[in-house]
């Protein structure tokens, strides 16, 4: 049986959700507390936790701000926080989804085989953020040509003509964020010869 939060809890996130709908309609205090006939000193103190949330209190405002009393008092739903795996396999390479939700950016770790070398240069819409997890990842970006290894990361747009596979003689592992919306986290492939000659 799924654990339930406590009654503590609940109240506890009253306090901010009262603000949270308040900002969201852009309401200021003063102008809720004509609203409701509430004190502005009072409303604050009801959003900082400092005052008990009584139904005396939350009716009016809730009623003001034309959001449902269960929004601002019901508990939160707990849910399983697992995402299934359900493991993709084409040519190969093994992709697993970590991210549950169906938006963006999307998270996957996947497997390339050793024999999986040869480029094939794709484009579409996009952006790609990679780690190398073990392994050596060879990344084909237009006509230039990178290598990583374990702890290294690239970013690139997927509308430049691109492959990634693995290099050296295994197989590479790697997590991978893609989403349309170009999220950049600002991390570039390192270029073999930006190595270190003892790397």
């Amino acid at each position: 049986m799924d654990e339930q939060p406590t009654i503590g809890a609940v109240i506890e996130q009253i306090a901010p959700r009262l603000r949270r709908a308040r900002e969201k309609r852009n309401v200021s205090l003063a102008a809720l507390a004509r609203a409701t006939g509430i004190s502005t000193s009072t409303l604050s103190r009801l959003e900082s936790g400092q005052r008990k949330p009584g139904l005396e209190l939350l009716l009016p405002i809730t009623v003001a701000l034309d959001v449902p009393l269960d929004e601002i008092v019901a508990a939160p739903r707990i849910v399983d926080p697992r995402v299934p795996q359900h493991p993709a396999r084409k040519n190969g390479r093994v992709l697993i989804p970590l991210s549950r939700r169906q938006g963006e950016p999307r998270a996957y770790k996947m497997t390339i085989p050793a024999h999986d070398e040869q480029p094939h240069l794709r484009t579409h819409a996009g952006y790609e953020w990679l780690y190398v997890l073990s392994g050596q990842l060879r990344i084909r970006l237009g006509s230039r040509d990178f290598t990583l290894g374990a702890g290294e990361a690239a970013e690139f747009d997927c509308r430049i003509p691109h492959w990634f596979g693995a290099a050296g003689r295994g197989g590479v592992e790697l997590l991978s964020l893609f989403g349309k919306q170009g999220e950049r986290i600002h991390l570039r492939p390192v270029h073999p010869k930006e190595r270190p000659d003892d790397e």
